[in-house]
């Protein structure tokens, strides 16, 4: 711009003066957040997400009532023009965080959290309003959902509020020294409305397995899990899907919504001090049928399969007789599994608050000990340090085995959709004489089934990753260096679960990194991008190839792949 001014016109002057300070002034700002040890290269990734994030602003107006009545100074709407009319109450009017302002003009509910993560580091406050926004009782429905997204309000979205959240306080207190407990006391209130609706709406037999529909994971199953009906018409039976991903993501709710009232409970906010304990409760129940310890709890449903040491859904076919079929399609339904996990210290947690959990805890050991030999692992040397998760190290290593296997699930990339396997393998199952299918595609989905838009059947996609990543970083805090795994499976190197989450983080960059020949990932064989000496910018798309990285469906998603920037922040 400033190589156009003439100088010695006042005007031009003061222009490049004031522009070259926003330019100085942007330089300072990026500079000041970005870690030291990051290259050139790195920076202007993480530099180039965040401005893309800043971009993808925009204003959202949508009020449901109006817009199902019609504009009074023209024809009524057509007839059947029902969308969301369960959700009246709806009056969105605000700024919000788009997935991508060109393609999904539109807030979605996980989405926005994990945006809000990478927004924690250039606009703490604009972060936090976004989680209180759809919250509140303009957005929230009276029962207690959360809004997933404009096509409909109804489509559940992983509960990630309460994690979220808990992601804000923790870089809060990491730049500022101490985390907004107001803030946290706020989403928290509001997620024990969510949480109950969820238990009510999603578990309706109460046996703690979780249903959800498609959960923002579009067609990565051999069914379509937001409508069984097709199913159902084909067989002629009543089609139930207990879902690993649901149960896991309520299994991580509970953990979250217990870590963050041992906070509160710390911060003088005695009347929380009991929810600690309330909270492990239920994760325990929740973990008991999603490992089948408690044959009580679920019958014959088996989400963890015990000769593939894998977690499935499962099929329950209510006819004449009942009959039990757990889709074995290897999936990030599986490995969801793995992110309920948390870390307590009895010594960090108020002495009323430790008290209740003890107590609860100590109640389990003596009534249902056999429900707690998976899930808690304590130190040998430190009793008062436990880890709570699905998973044992043992069971951990095992899924593991398979997630880290490069001719399955690791690409150079970072973790894809589906098992690799299924390329030249196609996973099929029989279902009462109709049989499925579900192949590998690394790229676009091949068939307009599910939507289509989307796919989840071999791209690698950064939301789930990143929830990877940090999930092996707990697990490394606790277990430490003594615990290693195979990394790559079949390579004969040993690392701890740190290098493997370092690793797995280098894969995510390195989509957007040049390569030896000069050459992005990212941008595939587009020879514009990769060979135009004018062009020096990065978009950060929706999906990526599962096998070469190339950036795949909406272009400008800077959205959760802006995580990109979250992820150089630990390097």
């Amino acid at each position: 711009l400033t190589d156009n001014l003439t100088l010695d016109n006042p005007f031009d002057q003061a222009f490049a003066d004031t522009f070259n300070t926003r330019v100085s002034e942007t330089d300072e700002f990026y500079n000041s957040i970005s870690p030291n040890d990051l290259n050139d290269e790195q920076k202007k990734i993480q530099r180039q997400a965040y401005a893309g994030m800043l971009w993808s602003k925009q204003f959202y107006n949508y009020v449901v009532a109006d817009w199902l009545k019609g504009d009074s100074a023209f024809p009524p709407p057509p007839q059947g023009r029902n969308r969301n009319e369960h959700w009246q109450h709806m009056y969105a009017k605000n700024v919000f965080s788009m997935p991508d302002a060109w393609e999904y003009p539109w807030f979605a509910a996980w989405d926005l959290c994990f945006q809000t993560v990478v927004f924690s580091r250039v606009d703490m406050e604009f972060a936090k309003n976004q989680l209180r926004l759809l919250v509140n009782e303009w957005y929230m429905s009276p029962k207690g959902e959360i809004p997933g997204y404009e096509w409909s309000f109804s489509d559940n979205n992983p509960p990630l509020h309460a994690w979220a959240a808990l992601k804000l306080f923790e870089v809060e207190k990491e730049t500022n020294g101490e985390g907004d407990v107001k803030f946290l006391t706020d989403i928290f209130n509001s997620c024990l409305m969510n949480f109950t609706w969820w238990s009510n709406q999603e578990d309706e037999d109460d046996n703690g397995l979780f249903e959800g529909g498609f959960l923002g994971l579009d067609n990565i199953s051999v069914i379509n899990r937001s409508n069984l009906s097709r199913l159902e018409s084909l067989i002629h039976k009543e089609v139930i899907l207990s879902q690993s991903d649901a149960t896991s993501w309520m299994g991580m709710f509970s953990l979250k919504m217990m870590e963050i009232s041992m906070i509160l409970s710390q911060d003088k906010h005695t009347e929380y001090a009991d929810l600690p304990g309330k909270f492990f409760q239920y994760f325990v129940l929740i973990a008991d049928a999603m490992n089948d310890v408690d044959r009580k709890t679920n019958g014959e449903v088996k989400l963890w399969d015990e000769t593939d040491g894998f977690y499935y859904d499962f099929l329950t076919l209510k006819g004449q007789e009942t009959e039990y079929k757990s889709i074995k399609l290897r999936s990030l339904v599986g490995i969801i599994a793995l992110f309920p996990v948390a870390a307590i210290n009895f010594k960090n947690i108020e002495e009323r608050a430790a008290k209740s959990l003890k107590e609860k805890l100590q109640w389990f050991f003596e009534q249902h000990s056999h429900l707690l030999e998976q899930i808690q692992t304590q130190k040998e040397e430190n009793e008062d340090e436990l880890l709570l998760s699905f998973v044992s190290p043992e069971r951990l290593t095992r899924i593991l085995e398979r997630v880290l296997d490069e001719s399955e699930f690791l690409s150079p990339h970072g973790i894809r959709g589906i098992s690799k396997e299924y390329q030249d393998n196609p996973f099929s199952m029989g279902v009462d004489g109709t049989w499925l299918t579900e192949q590998y595609q690394p790229a676009e989905s091949a068939d307009s089934a599910f939507g289509g838009n989307s796919n989840w059947r071999g791209p690698v996609w950064f939301p789930i990753n990143f929830l990877l990543i940090e999930t092996l970083q707990k697990y490394h805090e606790f277990l430490g260096d003594d615990y290693t795994i195979e990394f790559p499976t079949h390579s004969g190197q040993q690392k701890s679960l740190k290098e493997v989450a370092d690793e797995l983080g280098n894969r995510l960059v390195s989509i957007f990194e040049k390569d030896k020949e000069g050459k992005r990932p990212v941008f595939g064989g587009i020879d514009a991008f990769q060979n135009d000496p004018n062009w020096d910018h990065l978009l950060y798309y929706e999906y990526f190839h599962g096998d070469n990285g190339a950036g795949l469906g909406a272009s400008h998603q800077t959205g959760w792949t802006g995580l990109v920037a979250e992820v150089l922040n630990h390097k």
